[in-house]
């Protein structure tokens, strides 16, 4: 069963650097919403929020799993993961010197997702068939886009409920950037997962996106109700889409 994420009034940073300011988000049971935004205003650090990596200074972060609702706030990462909350890194963050199988197993780090290994790593290999192919291969030999399909693959392993997702299309071809969210998309409909991504490549995130939200200098610019909301926001159509030549459109 799918979970549900509730950001509320969040400010985080670094040190004396504020990079949140009263950032305020929900992602429902079953849905896919997209946190759009240029580098630097503050998607990487949201997510960091929402896995651990960095505690809010003030707010609140709530998972709802099977009825019973947790603060996140202050909990350590793998705490986190255990509560069925996974993370594909920007920049996927592999093992370079492990082979691909052996990147596999170290994902299914999650204690409920230890007696299922070898279903979930069936499951891998099915969902994406290069990965048996190179399973014994070592990850840093992959391609950008391989490797992108390994850390998605990686964090199925641990059986999430909710899957966080950092820029995905970063330092990938068109045509693999694509392929990597057709696969998210499939992965989220195959598992009812609850998906929240981080992205900047605008026309691919809204192809699986049920809606989203435009975040800039650490503030929601925008909330999106819809898919259609983003297409037809002002603010999507000059810095995603084209400015006054989308208007034409």
């Amino acid at each position: 069963m799918a979970s549900s994420l509730k950001v509320e009034n969040v400010e985080a940073g670094y040190g004396p650097v504020r990079v949140l300011h009263g950032v305020s988000i929900d992602v429902a049971a079953g849905e896919t919403v997209v946190l759009l935004g240029s580098n630097g205003n503050g998607k990487s650090t949201l997510i960091k929020c929402l896995t651990g990596i960095v505690t809010p200074d003030r707010g609140a972060i709530t998972l709802d799993a099977d009825g019973v609702r947790t603060s996140l706030v202050g909990r350590r990462p793998e705490e986190i993961v255990a509560l069925g909350v996974a993370l594909v890194p920007e920049g996927r963050r592999l093992f370079p010197r492990l082979t691909v199988e052996e990147n596999l197993l170290l994902g299914a780090f999650r204690q409920a997702a230890r007696a299922h290994i070898d279903a979930n790593l069936d499951f891998a290999m099915t969902a994406f068939p290069l990965l048996a192919e190179r399973r014994r291969q070592l990850a840093g030999s992959l391609s950008g886009g391989e490797q992108q399909m390994l850390a998605l693959a990686r964090a199925m392993m641990a059986e999430p409920s909710v899957l966080l997702i950092d820029e995905p299309s970063v330092g990938l071809a068109p045509i693999m950037v694509a392929r990597t969210i057709d696969k998210i998309h499939e992965l989220k409909e195959r598992r009812d997962l609850t998906v929240l991504m981080a992205e900047q490549n605008f026309n691919q995130a809204i192809r699986i996106a049920d809606r989203g939200y435009i975040i800039v200098h650490g503030e929601i610019a925008f909330a999106g109700a819809s898919a259609d909301d983003l297409r037809t926001n002002d603010m999507v159509r000059t810095y995603y889409l084209g400015g006054a030549a989308a208007k034409r459109a």
